[in-house]
């Protein structure tokens, strides 16, 4: 059975793997400023960047990184699920269901709102997951280096 929990100091060699693995998965090659950065707003309450990991018999197998932002089509809470990850050993385990399920209850007893996250259009795995726990939007996304 996976439980959640949110992610605490003891998490950093684990997290580090799997965070790792997560940009290898999404061919992106972090590099140590951008571990130890994104760790570093995990750890710091103040940051905008909060993160829950799924554990099984005592093992963390994956983690979930989310933010609050203000919504200007309703004037309150919206919230994002920036990463989600699970260790391929352990997918099909209803990890990242629970994960999800975990920001969401989060979020609804910290003022409710919508959560959002994107997938690459090739992740037909995931989006087997997400299609039966949310609303696949029609939404097209773009981005620009600055």
């Amino acid at each position: 059975m996976t439980e959640v929990r949110d992610i605490h100091e003891g998490d950093r060699d684990v997290w580090h793997t799997l965070f790792a693995d997560y940009g290898v998965f999404y061919k992106a090659d972090f590099s140590e400023a951008v571990l130890n950065g994104v760790w570093s707003w995990l750890m710091d309450a103040e940051a905008d960047v909060c993160a829950v990991v799924a554990v099984d018999r005592g093992e963390v197998i994956g983690f979930a990184h989310y933010r609050q932002l203000p919504d200007t089509f309703t004037a309150a809470a919206e919230w994002y699920l920036d990463d989600l990850y699970v260790q391929p050993e352990s997918r099909g385990s209803g990890a990242a269901t629970a994960l999800i399920e975990a920001v969401s209850e989060r979020a609804a007893s910290d003022g409710g709102g919508t959560l959002r996250w994107i997938t690459a259009a090739d992740n037909s795995a995931a989006q087997g997951v997400y299609d039966k726990i949310a609303t696949r939007t029609s939404w097209v996304t773009y981005e620009k280096q600055t």
